[in-house]
């Protein structure tokens, strides 16, 4: 009896989280410091309220943590940069280890990640004065790792003419404070938590990716765009500041269901107004599907394809 009872227990459990849209997906971000993480929180919330769908938030060390995470089965929702994506469909740069992986879709592209140069060195002025300096340039392999690679090599730099630092945007702030490096490379939506809370009590500023070197930049990656970070967008900027972008970008497992796809695609895009977070003012149709360097989920293609946009699925 006691079996009988606690067997339909259960079943009663599953038929009520069922019988309220009980899907629950795991969206790996990024750092704490990061954008990807507060944002990714907001909109697993929307998700859910709007959907109905449990979104579970975790902190990673981003793209490719997230890319790799949903190949093993460990998430099904993901932030990424969308340069960080092409190396994955292809199997280049940080990907090259394991190859090509095509076990994630789009779902559509959410906002501008500008490349950050941020520092405290009163002597940096572009990106040639970080020769011989000591420069903080994301883990080994990220994305934020390749970013700066191209922007050194645009400027005719490499890494071995810097003293490099593999650090997370946290401890990059942390050891610009504490003068332990010269300058930062961090790639997220502006602003950026970790480059506020550096600004608001500390002399630092960013500085231009402009001219030639955004120029070598782009006719050697074309997946990098022109990018201007807003006057007063940190504490001390008063001008604005010329830099060079890639798309953060919502993935999914290839294995989700395409009713479960559709349903969140629709939840952001119908309801962009009710998305309390800064950067959703960067939502709309036409950011989420240009541009993409991976093929769309099924279910993200049927959402777009009812407001007149067809996808590449496949």
């Amino acid at each position: 009896m006691k079996r009988f009872i606690s067997l339909a227990l259960v079943l009663v459990m599953l038929f009520a989280f069922a019988s309220c849209g009980g899907t629950a997906m795991t969206m790996g971000t990024g750092g704490t410091a990061g954008t990807y993480y507060g944002y990714g929180g907001i909109l697993g919330s929307h998700i859910k309220n709007v959907a109905g769908i449990t979104v579970n938030v975790v902190s990673t060390d981003g793209s490719k943590a997230n890319i790799l995470g949903i190949d093993e089965g460990n998430y099904q929702l993901g932030t990424v940069q969308s340069d960080v994506m092409a190396y994955a469909w292809e199997g280049a740069r940080s990907f090259e280890t394991e190859g090509a992986l095509d076990s994630f879709r789009v779902i559509g592209g959410l906002y501008a990640e500008a490349v950050q140069l941020i520092t405290m060195n009163p002597e940096i002025k572009s990106v040639a004065d970080l020769a011989g300096k000591k420069v903080s340039i994301g883990a080994a392999g990220s994305g934020v790792y390749f970013n700066a690679m191209d922007v050194l090599a645009a400027a005719g730099l490499s890494e071995a003419d810097i003293e490099p630092q593999y650090q997370s945007f946290a401890d990059s702030t942390d050891a610009l404070k504490d003068g332990k490096i010269d300058a930062a490379f961090i790639v997220a939506g502006p602003p950026t938590p970790a480059i506020t809370e550096l600004c608001q009590t500390n002399n630092a500023y960013l500085v231009p990716i402009d001219g030639e070197v955004a120029e070598n930049l782009m006719a050697a990656c074309p997946y990098y765009t022109v990018h201007s970070i807003p006057a007063e967008t940190y504490k001390g900027q008063t001008e604005e500041v010329k830099t060079v972008t890639v798309k953060a970008t919502l993935i999914v497992s290839a294995s989700a269901s395409e009713e479960t796809v559709y349903e969140i695609t629709k939840a952001i895009f119908d309801n962009i107004d009710d998305i309390a977070h800064a950067k959703a003012e960067e939502l709309s149709l036409e950011n989420a599907t240009s541009g993409m360097t991976a093929p769309f989920h099924a279910g993200a293609a049927k959402y777009f394809a009812e407001k007149g946009i067809e996808v590449v699925t496949e």
